[in-house]
């Protein structure tokens, strides 16, 4: 279990500035998530493998195959404005 002045010194340490209303309801939930945890540190996880999902996961990515990329003229052919070697955009400040 959490207290109070443990919260307030992680709050001090995160720079987070809490209401008084605020500092009872963060002590119960940190200490609700720190009971789950050291439930958790409790269990045998002898031969358990590390997972990063539930369940497993095959073929989610395509093979990286190289292709042949388009050429300059066919990119700049769709673009709105071009100056004859790349894309013309705006200015960051608006003007031309």
């Amino acid at each position: 279990m959490i207290d109070r002045s443990e919260v307030l010194h992680i709050a001090r340490l995160a720079r987070l500035s809490l209401e008084e209303t605020e500092i009872e309801a963060i002590t119960a939930e940190l200490s609700s998530i720190l009971d789950h945890v050291d439930q958790i540190s409790s269990l045998d996880l002898e031969g358990v493998e590390p997972t990063a999902h539930s369940v497993a996961q095959s073929g989610a990515l395509r093979p990286d195959v190289p292709v042949e990329s388009l050429g300059k003229d066919a990119v700049l052919s769709q673009a709105p404005a071009t100056d004859g070697s790349g894309f013309e955009v705006p200015s960051p400040g608006g003007g031309s």
